[in-house]
């Protein structure tokens, strides 16, 4: 890797790295606050590098996974007396952000945002786009390419029939008579090329269910068994207590009217459900919740770790692509260990720790088959126990804000 850290920044453009002019590459940005830098990735390709200036103590810049909600080339900040923030690219609507800077030195130094050389900050404004990943973490990742059964890939398609073809006669027909072939007179307005317009890539989250979807799963079994919960809605209000209650007596359980771990096992088995589902997967696609699935967590002591995947460079003659993977730290606060149950911590470096958290995850054949279906180039997949955060609202991807263990 060509790495140009604290010396101004380095950009070299590769050959896999071009694209059509208007097509947007699925490059990724991944920002080191250890180590004060900035790097572009093509897949597992450094595309670009850069020094950067993070925020000072007191302003310190959020850790996690986001991606460029909003890009202005002159743009004033709102929060600090309309100071300047030239080629400025969006990460949250709390305001943090990519951008130009005449001071960046090599430590932190801004008020929570990113800040770039100048010339550096114009050339990455050209390359990126809106939903384009941008990592920051304390210390330096580098994205791997990754295969696994459990990795999404685009649905086959079907092979194109011809209505006209020339047929190249064999060997032993190159010296007979000339072979005559029956066609079919091609119809202008068939064969004429179809421009097909691409979807945008979507993007998937993976975490554990919270408690509005376990409670609209309720309802709806209750209901179904001839309990009246009442309009599934995701909140245990008096007619749906009611509702547990009955159900509670009826199979002679502790009546309580709480949606405990055991009442909901009675209640999947009662309904011939199986195993209750206690993840979720949720997928978005340009900033809009697009459809969600419940998903089996094995092992939900464990912590899933925090990992973020990317699928790019699709074959043209097989339709599969590519996915690259990176696992980011974070130490999960104590009181969401203590609402999800986990009592073992992932480790970000262990060997192989995304593809255990990933053999621990079941999706639904029909989800997997939905998303086989709109998977498109630079389509993204992260995995994390922190769930929905405040940042993730409308008119953003699914933000992941990870958390720093206190150092000691």
């Amino acid at each position: 890797m060509r790495l140009a850290f604290g010396i101004g920044f380095a950009l070299t453009l590769s050959a896999s790295t071009a694209f059509a002019a208007g097509e947007q590459a699925p490059l990724q940005i991944i920002v080191s606050k250890d180590q004060q830098s900035l790097v572009v990735y093509d897949g597992d390709t450094v595309v670009a590098t850069s020094n950067i200036s993070s925020g000072k103590a007191g302003h310190s810049t959020p850790t996690g996974i986001f991606s460029i909600l909003e890009k202005r080339r002159f743009h004033k900040s709102n929060i600090y007396s309309n100071a300047p923030m030239p080629f400025m690219q969006r990460l949250t609507w709390s305001g943090i952000a990519l951008h130009a800077s005449n001071h960046v030195p090599s430590y932190p130094a801004s008020h929570g945002c990113v800040r770039l050389p100048d010339d550096f900050a114009k050339q990455l404004f050209k390359m990126t786009g809106r939903g384009l990943h941008v990592l920051i973490s304390d210390r330096q990742l580098t994205p791997v390419a990754i295969s696994d059964p459990f990795l999404f890939q685009p649905a086959a398609q079907e092979p194109a029939l011809l209505s006209d073809a020339t047929l190249r006669p064999s060997v032993s027909q190159v010296d007979a008579k000339s072979v005559e072939v029956a066609t079919i007179e091609p119809d202008a307005a068939k064969t004429a090329p179809v421009e097909t317009e691409k979807e945008p890539p979507i993007r998937m989250l993976i975490t554990h269910r919270g408690q509005r979807e376990i409670t609209l799963d309720i309802q709806a079994l209750l209901n179904q068994l001839g309990y009246a919960a009442g309009i599934p809605d995701g909140y245990a209000g008096t007619q749906t207590v009611e509702a547990v209650r009955a159900f509670q007596t009826a199979e002679k359980l502790p009546v309580d009217g709480k949606i405990t771990p055991a009442f909901v096992e009675a209640l999947y088995l009662k309904a011939g459900k199986g195993k209750p589902p206690n993840g979720q997967l949720l997928v978005r696609r340009d900033f809009t919740p697009l459809f969600e699935t419940p998903v089996v967590i094995d092992k939900p002591e464990i912590a899933l770790g925090t990992h973020f995947f990317q699928f790019q460079n699709i074959d043209a003659s097989t339709g599969k692509g590519e996915w690259f993977t990176v696992t980011l730290d974070n130490a999960l606060p104590g009181g969401m260990k203590k609402r999800l149950g986990i009592t073992v911590e992932e480790d970000a470096t262990a060997f192989n720790a995304a593809q255990r958290s990933m053999s621990r995850i079941t999706i639904p054949d029909d989800a997997r088959q939905r998303i086989d279906g709109l998977l498109a180039e630079g389509s993204s997949l992260t995995i994390s126990d922190m769930g929905l955060g405040q940042e993730t609202g409308d008119g953003t991807d699914f933000v992941t804000i990870t958390h720093t263990k206190p150092k000691s």
